[in-house]
């Protein structure tokens, strides 16, 4: 049974809470210790609404800022096609292409000799000490053409080089190194087109150089990277070195004892020795580089020799046997799983060599070719190159897998004699578009005998291997063409020189850009639209996935 206390607290529960209140009255202490070292609920909740509403008003604030009070950066407009031309002049098989003005869009650089002054008048051949005429450089804008600088740089040019790569980090500002008839020796600044150094040449008037120029390692010990010439006179292989920042020669003239031809490569074996190598008739030769910087300055360089490559090559002739039949027209580099590979081109067959041992990766590959194949992507990410079999009405276009040798495809594209060299673009789906001249009218062969074939500029991608689109086609002389990639990822075009055929003769120079769209491929890929055609001559429509240049 409840005593009387708990039966009170269960009838009257008001009249008990307010009992113990009246008990606590007497001894606060405790509760007000627990009050004090505990905060109220209601202030750590007013602290969480004020830093959630301090954190989202910095938040738009900062959002504001950059989308209203800071202005985006002002992207160049870049026009479709445009054209600038020059009268009375002749022009060199020569473009070079960078980012002269710093906008992000390519720009164009090339030479042209006038007979009277400059396009714009500005500057004339004596304000430079040359006579009239003579040789200008001129660097056009990407975007729209207009002239970013123009100045004579030679009284002629034989000779011209923008590729020198510059060492990391290096604040040698970028240069085109031109030797000149009379002998002269210049490099020109790529951004202003200032002299940089010009020096007389130590080349003999009946001297025949041989490209490209080669960038060796630094041996004057400047913090510049030097330069390598190679010439020929009759049946003799020379080399000169010279200073990468002033142009002074290292040494004097070193002569190789062999006779060579143009296609130079400077090749690093796997056990890090310099070697040139260079098409030697039927025969590849080779110079180790520490032994021509031994020859032309008297002294030990820098440099090392690979006992591999000692014993590979005649130790008098320095050639080596072929490695295809027929004489050896090109070599070029080819990047390889422990190195670089060589890929050499002969008139009879090509082959890719390992870079070390100099062995076949696989069997020769037939084929008649008389021009510098290029490289590309037929498959996703896989390197192949692009070989012209044959010229004339016979040309057939191969693509090699490089890692086999095998056949990828063959295009038949009759072509006029001297056309322009093709080229290819990588595309956004890890592929390449590659660009190749032909007949306008690939089946008419009466043209060809007559003259009057124009050239026409086709468009090739592996999605759709059947369908070539026609771009463009031109009637006069084109001097030099290339296609370029002025914006990464946005903007694609190709550049034609054209001029004069003969140097003697002056007459229109023009510089031509046509932008490649991204609707272009397309129309390739669907096969539709006039100007796409099939090798059957044939109109060819799929459905195919669509793949676009980087745009």
């Amino acid at each position: 049974m409840l005593d009387n206390r708990d039966l009170e607290a269960e009838i009257y529960p008001l009249k008990n809470e307010e009992r113990k209140s009246q008990e606590n009255l007497g001894n606060p202490s405790k509760d007000e210790d627990n009050l004090k070292s505990t905060p109220p609920q209601s202030q750590l909740s007013r602290c969480r609404t004020v830093a959630f509403f301090l954190s989202l008003f910095l938040c738009l604030f900062v959002v504001f800022v950059v989308s209203f009070v800071i202005p985006c950066p002002d992207r160049p407009a870049s026009q479709r096609t445009w054209r600038i031309d020059y009268n009375a002049a002749v022009t060199y098989d020569f473009l070079a292409v960078d980012d002269i003005n710093e906008d992000r869009i390519r720009d164009i650089l090339f030479l042209y000799k006038n007979t009277n002054s400059s396009n714009n008048f500005s500057q004339s051949c004596v304000d430079e000490g040359f006579s009239s005429p003579c040789t200008f450089a001129a660097a056009l804008s990407g975007a729209n053409g207009s002239t970013l600088w123009e100045r004579p740089v030679a009284q002629d040019v034989a000779f011209v080089e923008c590729a020198v790569p510059r060492p990391r980090g290096s604040e040698a500002p970028p240069s085109c190194i031109l030797v000149g008839r009379p002998g002269s020796f210049t490099a020109v600044n790529f951004v202003t087109g200032e002299t940089q150094w010009h020096h007389a040449s130590s080349f003999s008037r009946n001297a025949s150089i041989l490209s490209p120029l080669l960038q060796v390692p630094d041996v004057d010990s400047d913090g510049v990277p030097d330069l390598l010439i190679l010439t020929q006179e009759q049946e003799e292989v020379s080399g000169h070195l010279y200073s990468g920042r002033n142009g002074d020669q290292i040494g004097l003239r070193g002569s190789l004892g062999v006779d060579g031809e143009s296609g130079l490569l400077l090749h690093v074996t796997r056990t890090g020795a310099h070697y040139i190598l260079f098409p030697c008739a039927s025969s590849l030769c080779s110079w180790s580089l520490k032994g021509l910087y031994e020859k032309v300055t008297g002294r030990d360089g820098p440099f090392k020799k690979d006992p591999l490559w000692e014993s590979m090559f005649n130790t008098t002739t320095h050639r080596t046997l072929s490695h295809s039949s027929g004489a050896v027209r090109y070599l070029m580099h080819v990047p390889g799983n422990a190195g670089t590979d060589v890929f050499l081109v002969g008139s009879e067959a090509c082959v890719l060599l390992d870079g070390q041992k100099l062995t076949h990766r696989w069997p020769p590959r037939a084929a008649h070719v008389l021009r510098k194949p290029i490289f590309g992507h037929y498959k996703p990410d896989t390197l192949a190159v692009v070989i012209e079999n044959g010229t004339g009405a016979d040309r057939q276009i191969l693509f090699l897998d490089l890692s086999t040798g095998d056949i990828l495809r063959s295009l038949a594209l009759p072509s006029l004699p001297g056309g322009p060299l093709s080229t290819s673009l990588p595309t956004a789906d890890h592929r390449s578009a590659f660009f190749f001249w032909g007949l306008h009218e690939p089946g008419s062969t009466s043209e060809m005998e007559t003259g009057e074939a124009r050239h026409s500029l086709y468009m090739f991608h592996p999605t759709l291997p059947h369908v070539l689109l026609e771009l463009a086609n031109i009637s006069t002389h084109i001097v030099a063409f290339d296609a370029v990639l002025f914006e990464p990822s946005r903007h694609a075009a190709y550049v034609l020189l054209t001029g004069p055929a003969n140097s003697e003769a002056p007459g229109l120079v023009s510089v031509i850009k046509h932008k490649v769209f991204a609707v272009d491929l397309l129309v390739l890929e669907m096969g539709m639209g006039t100007q796409c055609r099939t090798e059957d001559q044939r109109r060819w429509s799929s459905a195919q996935p669509q793949s676009y240049l980087s745009r």
